[in-house]
């Protein structure tokens, strides 16, 4: 079994734009996280925004996740840019969180201050669980925990290279679905704006490159997941588990089905 990097190890490695790929959760379950936390990820990343759990069940998925044999850190998207949920997100053990309807630099620079302690933010001190995996000291913590800005709307890609340029943002996350719907999409899978995503993605990518920060992309599968790497993001999440239970299920049904229609 792989072993995977320590929560320092993947944010030096994020910051230092090397390539990652991690898969995306939705479900309050924590024996799902920890068999998929062993598949090779680098990083599981659970959906307080959308997801189906509470607090109680975020923290139980990144105690899942921490479990011997994997090769995952936890990250998290929050329900909003706030204090308070970037701080329980972070005291509860994530590595990394994803902050979601960034519009401009001070929507970025607002995130960032949530995530750092005085004098560098406006963190409050009471890391909890969190202090067992990265230490107590606020250095240590600002040295180890990451945060990412999701790029999803209209202004955030108007703004997308001043945002870029914020000051202690680890990196950027496209949400594609509101990407699209934010590009005048009829829904979040609409062809018809496809060549403006894709100049918005190049725009994007091209901006944390500019900036030397992290570039990170939501995906489908993982064959979509490898194009954008390949196009210049540096991570990638496959997502996600609530959609691949589904699909595995419909596919394992269709090959039952069809065996019975043979004989």
């Amino acid at each position: 079994m792989a072993t995977g990097r320590t929560p320092a190890e993947f944010t030096t490695a994020l910051r230092a734009r090397e390539q990652l790929v991690g898969y995306w959760s939705l479900l309050d379950s924590p024996i799902a996280a920890e068999r998929l936390a062993r598949v090779g990820y680098d990083y599981l990343a659970f959906d307080a925004q959308h997801g189906l759990f509470g607090y109680q069940g975020m923290l139980n998925n990144l105690l899942a996740t921490d479990t011997k044999g994997s090769t995952a850190v936890g990250m998290v998207r929050v329900e909003a840019n706030d204090l308070t949920y970037i701080g329980k997100a972070l005291d509860a053990g994530a590595t990394a969180v994803i902050v979601p309807l960034i519009d401009n630099a001070q929507d970025a620079a607002d995130a960032v201050a949530a995530v750092r302690y005085p004098p560098l933010g406006r963190r409050s001190y009471g890391p909890m669980r969190a202090q067992l995996r990265v230490g107590p000291h606020p250095a240590d913590t600002h040295a180890q925990t990451a945060v990412l800005a999701m790029i999803e709307t209209a202004d955030g890609l108007a703004n997308v290279e001043a945002i870029c340029a914020t000051d202690g943002l680890d990196g950027i996350y496209v949400g594609p679905s509101d990407l699209r719907l934010a590009l005048g999409a009829a829904t979040s899978t609409d062809p018809s704006v496809q060549q403006e995503f894709e100049q918005a993605l190049t725009r994007i990518s091209k901006a944390a490159e500019a900036a030397g920060i992290a570039a990170g992309i939501h995906n489908a599968d993982g064959a979509s997941a490898a194009r954008r790497l390949a196009e210049g993001f540096t991570f990638a999440t496959v997502a996600c588990d609530l959609i691949h239970l589904e699909q595995a299920a419909a596919g394992h049904l269709t090959a039952a089905r069809q065996a019975g229609e043979v004989r």
